[in-house]
């Protein structure tokens, strides 16, 4: 069965199919997005306790509820400086170092990094040595990403690529999964060196969101797109350690990529399958 799940995935139209999701994702059709809400609700038993708005119909469109807010303090920060936070609630696929250029996806499989980056080459030797964490997000969690630690925004990279689905039955059968999906790669300045968020687009994910950019996605054609913000002066965008970065309208994945020397080690419990909160302890920062 999981042979044919994959084999449909490979002959499914995903990006046809993930285009009219969006749009009717994106719709605001009364009690018709009520009663959707409210079987998602059931289906995936989602915690609408954390919202800031718990009620169903409080959502115009399937959008919104998605990527919807929690109450205020809900995810408290760990305010030890020594470490830096879980970006989003989810789950850890892999993390690790960064050897030889590639990243290790799952048994049998890695990609690598340059590849990961748009084949932006002074981006990836900026990892070379480094360390990486991919984290899945379920349809049931929270869709919003944020900062794990202050950051100054440098470059935005748009990649175009198929859409597949980021599931831990894909990530162990698809070769180069997060390297072949579209995906935006933004890299920030901290006080640890680069920092690149990979936010990873998957079967009926509608769009990914930036605070800075909006919808960065899907624009259309198939090159690869850059942007470069100046990380001095006014116009510099700093984001802090929690601030919001981006949403995902539908799930998927967030990797994350560190430089050589960042990290000291990852806080306790943080290994490949274990739930993650966003803003608990992450990593703790090399000395």
């Amino acid at each position: 069965m999981d042979k044919v799940k994959i084999a449909l995935q490979y002959m499914m139209p995903k990006h046809l199919v993930s285009r009219l999701v969006g749009k009717l994702a994106a719709a605001e059709m009364g009690s018709v997005t009520t009663a959707a809400i409210k079987w998602f609700i059931k289906q995936y038993k989602i915690d609408m306790s954390e919202a800031a708005q718990p009620a169903p119909e409080a959502y115009p469109t399937f959008n919104q509820f998605f990527t919807r807010a929690l109450k205020p303090g809900i995810r408290p920060l760990c305010e030890d400086k020594d470490y830096i936070i879980h970006p989003v609630d989810g789950a850890v696929s892999q993390l690790g170092p960064i050897e030889d250029g590639r990243i290790f996806q799952a048994k049998g499989h890695d990609y690598s990094s340059l590849a990961l980056l748009g084949n932006q080459a002074d981006d990836a030797k900026r990892f070379e040595e480094g360390d990486f964490a991919t984290i899945y997000l379920a349809p049931k969690d929270y869709h919003r990403i944020h900062m794990p630690i202050k950051g100054t925004l440098s470059k935005m990279t748009y990649v175009p690529g198929e859409l597949f689905s980021v599931n831990p039955l894909t990530a162990q059968n698809v070769p180069g999964l997060f390297a072949r999906n579209e995906r935006v790669v933004a890299i920030f300045e901290t006080e640890i060196g680069p920092m690149a968020m990979v936010l990873v687009g998957a079967t009926i994910v509608a769009s990914i969101e930036t605070v800075w950019a909006g919808t960065v996605t899907p624009p259309t054609g198939k090159d690869v797109f850059t942007w470069d913000y100046p990380t001095e002066g006014p116009e510099a965008l700093t984001l802090e350690k929690g601030a919001e970065m981006g949403r995902f309208k539908l799930g998927s994945t967030v990797v994350m990529l560190f430089a050589k020397d960042a990290l000291d080690e990852f806080a306790d419990g943080v290994e490949p399958r274990s739930v993650t909160r966003m803003g608990q302890a992450f990593a703790k920062i090399e000395d």
